[in-house]
């Protein structure tokens, strides 16, 4: 969905660019393990790293799975306290689903006892309280990345909308 998003932003002439674990884990994040400790720092630093490219004008797509609901609020406030927008996506996938999505394997890899503390198996998923968008992973792509797309533009135009006091929205 991110990259759908990414690509239609840049096809508008509008920059933007892909935050996720695999082109952020290989480089920036590659001293970090999957321990919450980690996986809270690996948030924090990717906060930091999309506040630049906002703060530059390109929009930051940050795709990751982010279990803890405080790493989350951190990596918000770092933004509102430096008046940048902060869009809360909740892509709302049943485990089933993301199972069955898997490419490469990490799931069965985690079933197997090969990847320890392993989110939504062995390790919570804590979810957003209030995020600025709801997608159900099961909806079709070209759908999502509107919605996605749609919430951006909301909160450029009413950046009150990308705060504390937000509103939920929900994409079907």
């Amino acid at each position: 969905m991110a990259s759908a998003v990414e690509q239609r932003l840049i096809s508008s002439g509008r920059p933007a660019y892909r935050l996720d674990g695999d082109n952020l884990r290989t480089g920036l994040n590659a001293d970090l393990d999957f321990t919450r400790e980690a996986r809270e720092e690996n948030i924090r630093r990717v906060a930091e790293v999309a506040y630049l490219f906002a703060d530059a004008g390109t929009v930051a797509l940050v795709a990751l799975i982010s279990p803890y609901l405080a790493a989350r609020d951190k990596a918000r406030e770092l933004h509102e306290q430096r008046g940048i927008p902060f869009v809360e996506v909740y892509v709302a996938t049943s485990l089933a689903v993301c199972v069955k999505r898997d490419p490469k394997g990490l799931y069965a890899q985690a079933t197997e006892g090969e990847i320890p503390a392993f989110t939504g198996l062995d390790d919570p998923y804590e979810p957003p309280v209030a995020p600025e968008l709801v997608v159900l992973g099961d909806r079709v792509l070209e759908k999502t990345a509107d919605s996605v797309i749609e919430a951006l533009a909301e909160c450029e135009a009413k950046p009150e909308l990308a705060t504390r006091a937000r509103r939920r929205k929900r994409a079907d």
